[in-house]
């Protein structure tokens, strides 16, 4: 196995992990709406998730841990695509938002301000910011 090998499985364990923590959220009240699949199917896309790992996941999508990525700005860009799911849901308040909390403390949000840091998340993707502002918003916040 050469090395770009083990860089390539890496990075593709990564993005599976990714995707199952969103269908992790996504699933949390049973089932997935239209717009749920709609914004699962643009990821796994967006995250080159084939079409049988896609359905592997979805059959045992709590296996995969949560792997938290070391840099900031990927945590922040998990934080939003865990956040547009929640939104999408449109269950702010409810039992999502708590699994949302658990999973944004694995991805190494301080327990201590993950409320604060998943309230915020949420209000910006319900005012339709992009990732970038989304990021400098997150980001100002623990200034």
């Amino acid at each position: 196995m050469s090395f770009s090998d083990l860089f390539d499985s890496g990075f593709k364990k990564r993005n599976q992990d990714h995707f199952a923590a969103i269908v992790r959220v996504a699933m949390d009240d049973g089932v997935i709406s239209e717009e749920e699949q709609a914004f699962l199917d643009r990821l796994a896309r967006n995250l080159d998730i084939s079409e049988s790992e896609y359905k592997e996941i979805l059959k045992d999508y709590a296996t995969h841990p949560i792997s938290p990525p070391m840099l900031y700005n990927r945590r922040l860009e998990r934080l939003y695509d865990l956040s547009r799911m929640v939104y999408v849901d449109h269950i702010k308040g409810d039992h999502e938002e708590v699994v949302l909390r658990k999973i944004a403390v694995g991805l190494g949000f301080s327990p201590e301000n993950v409320k604060y840091v998943v309230d915020k998340a949420l209000t910006l993707v319900s005012n339709g910011v992009d990732i970038d502002t989304f990021i400098e918003e997150i980001k100002m916040m623990n200034r």
